[in-house]
């Protein structure tokens, strides 16, 4: 009876604030489907044609201003109904320069003042769109900018640049990457700055830029680059900070980014030099996109062209909220996922992204995500896609028709991230305290097993002991991700402090050094996070997605600090480029050529994988993990190995181990035959 009650009288609230009306909250899933590729702004010199997508409006009023933020309208426009549940109006004049936003009518009341969801290019802090000539937008060279090659495989296809597991991804911050006075870089924040070369921090370490190529990685994963709501792009002096995952404007770059965040063709230009330059020194570039929410929710430009659609419900009608940010999006309605698809190529084609990072995938249903997969394939075949596969909270959709972990197997050529190699390498990172097996945890020898063969089924490994799935999810291993630390909880260094507060800082060193060993030696996508590779820290905050540069930007000059970091794990990727045995391509591999030692003691982890059957110039590998604090003597398979790398260190010089070699606690050895 309450219940019952309680249901009715949010209903009744939300119709009488003019967000949802009887007719809308029971037959969302009927509205029209609207089936052309026109949605937004089409522009020429002589005519504009504006159409949006608004079933329920009584009335769309289209407004021009000749500012961004100003009081200056300029002419308000009826718009006319068009088919499907769309509104049209063509102007037949060079609009070039004005700013523009829709209003609608519905329930007896005006909504908000919004630029649509489509819009390309939008003023500072993206209140109102901008019409704009996108050829205005292309830097020079543009048209014949291309994305690198990323693999060293040979035959190839033509039209690819390498396949998913030869990416090797670096999560990068556009703004952390440079604000640090140690960057060198003059464009301080900026996409400009992260574009410069010849930067150096003060003891003539290459950074920004020319560190990324020096590192060897291939692909940066920049995180949130779209133009978000939380930074006031009015105060670009002032101290602002946020990681961006709270979405505004979806198919235009972030203004404070920008060197002019008014200007929208400014805005776009910079980012598309951004990812010209990124791909004249040999790196593709990755979009970290947030379509399972937005920042605002009755408020936001969805809701207030078409109350109520894009948002998943609960059953007292409320917004449902998996992403813990006060809603979640239904990818499921058909127009949601049309606005996906279209987002996503538009930032493919018109700025030559090479692959995206879906925040909370798990939110999106599956038939979604497989369709996103397949249009974008046919543009790009070797586009990279994963995503995160969990929610922040429960769903109405159920969990078989999301793209959770558990349904990798049903996902289409998309990765997802594997959290039960991150936490069994480093600890939970929801419990700060715990160790995992680099930090000396024991019993995580079978989750380091998991985690090696990227989560595919292997005949040596006993599932039960696996630290969270409890069986393989993966059907190849170009679905899953493998990493052990990202921008969200703590970073790498930061949780060894925490997790190992009586060790010192050179065992916990070793501990971070055989960490990334285990990454970059894994099946799978490798992954980074930026800073890792000289001992990052953010000062032990956890969550630091508003807490400034003080804790987020990157302090360059740990890079000459810890240079032998540096140049351990740019020995680490080099290899793994060079050994296609690193890097398989399916689970029938894995299983087959990857034998892991029965005889190892308590906290270790010893394997071989034969090259041979992979054309790899080693033909035969041995790896050994020691996350152990006692030093051991493991026994070799066969006779004399070469040494690659001992004790978390490459060798200079050539040396051999036949019976046995000696491993440090917490340390790595790589070994090979030719």
């Amino acid at each position: 009876m309450f219940s019952t009650f309680k249901a009715s009288f949010i209903l009744i609230a939300l119709i009488m604030h003019g967000m949802v009306g009887f007719s809308q909250f029971f037959s969302l899933d009927k509205y029209p489907v609207y089936h052309g590729q026109d949605l937004g702004l089409q522009y020429t010199h002589n005519a504009s044609i504006f159409r949006i997508w608004s079933p329920t409006a009584e009335r769309v009023q289209l407004k021009f201003y000749k500012s961004s933020l100003g009081n200056d309208l300029l002419e308000t426009i009826e718009m006319e109904k068009g088919n499907e549940g769309s509104w049209i109006k063509t102007i037949s004049r060079d609009l070039k320069g004005i700013y523009y936003v829709f209003t609608i009518f519905t329930h007896g009341k005006w909504l908000s003042e919004v630029p649509d969801p489509y819009a390309k290019a939008v003023g500072t802090n993206g209140k109102r769109a901008l019409v704009v000539n996108m050829n205005d937008t292309n830097p020079l060279g543009w048209n014949t900018d291309h994305s690198p090659v990323f693999s060293t495989r040979v035959n190839l296809k033509a039209s690819m640049g390498g396949l998913p597991t030869d990416a090797i991804i670096y999560e990068l911050h556009v703004r952390d990457a440079s604000i640090h006075p140690s960057s060198g870089v003059k464009a301080k924040g900026k996409f400009i700055g992260l574009s410069e070369k010849g930067t150096k921090n003060n003891q003539g370490e290459s950074t920004g830029l020319d560190h990324l190529k020096e590192l060897g990685v291939t692909h940066i994963h920049l995180l949130p680059s779209y133009d978000f709501y939380s930074v006031d792009e009015r105060r670009l002096d002032s101290t602002q900070y946020n990681w961006g995952y709270d979405p505004l404007n979806y198919n235009t770059p972030e203004g404070s980014y920008s060197s002019n965040p008014d200007d929208g063709v400014t805005r776009i230009k910079e980012f598309k030099t951004l990812i010209s330059e990124m791909h004249r020194n040999g790196l593709r570039v990755v979009m970290d996109v947030v379509y399972n929410h937005t920042m605002l929710t009755e408020n936001s430009y969805f809701n207030q062209l078409v109350p109520g659609y894009y948002y998943r419900q609960k059953e007292d009608g409320s917004f449902s909220n998996a992403s813990a940010c006060g809603n979640e999006t239904a990818s499921e309605r058909p127009m949601m996922r049309k606005f996906m698809i279209e987002s996503l190529k538009h930032w493919v084609n018109e700025y030559h992204i090479d692959g995206f990072r879906f925040d909370l995938m798990g939110i999106h249903d599956i038939e979604t995500m497989n369709q996103i997969s397949k249009e974008l394939h046919s543009i790009k075949p070797d586009i990279l896609l994963y995503g995160e596969g969990w929610t922040a909270g429960g769903s109405p959709l159920p969990d078989s028709l999301r793209a959770l972990k558990k349904n990798a197997y049903e996902l289409d050529k998309i990765a997802v991230f594997s959290d039960d190699i991150r936490d069994g390498i480093k600890g939970s990172v929801f419990e700060h305290a715990d160790k995992g097996f680099a930090s000396g945890k024991v019993r995580m020898e079978e989750t380091i097993k998991f985690g090696i063969t990227a989560s595919c089924k292997h005949p040596q490994i006993d599932y039960s002991k696996v630290n969270y799935s409890k069986g393989p999810y993966a059907i190849q291993p170009e679905q899953v991700i493998s990493y052990c630390e990202c921008h969200d909880n703590h970073l790498l260094w930061d949780k060894l402090a925490i997790s190992n507060r009586a060790d010192n800082e050179a065992i916990r060193k070793e501990m971070h050094k055989l960490a990334l060993t285990i990454v970059l030696t894994s099946q799978g996508i490798s992954f980074l996070h930026a800073g890792t590779e000289f001992l990052r820290s953010k000062k032990g905050v956890e969550n630091s997605f508003n807490a400034g540069d003080s804790i987020n930007a990157i302090d360059w000059n740990l890079k000459s600090t810890n240079k032998d970091v540096f140049d351990y794990v740019k020995g680490l990727i080099s290899m793994r480029k060079k050994h296609p045995a690193f890097r398989m391509t399916k689970a029938n591999e894995i299983a087959s050529f990857i034998r892991f030692d029965e005889k190892t003691e308590s906290g270790v982890v010893s394997y071989s994988i034969d090259g041979s059957k992979l054309n790899d110039e080693w033909k035969s590998i041995h790896v050994i993990f020691n996350g152990s604090s006692k030093a051991i003597d493991q026994q070799l398979p066969g006779d004399i190995w070469t040494i690659f790398s001992n004790n978390n260190h490459m060798l200079d010089f050539v040396e051999t181990a036949s019976s046995r070699i000696h491993v440090n606690p917490f340390s790595s050895a790589i070994l090979f035959k030719k």
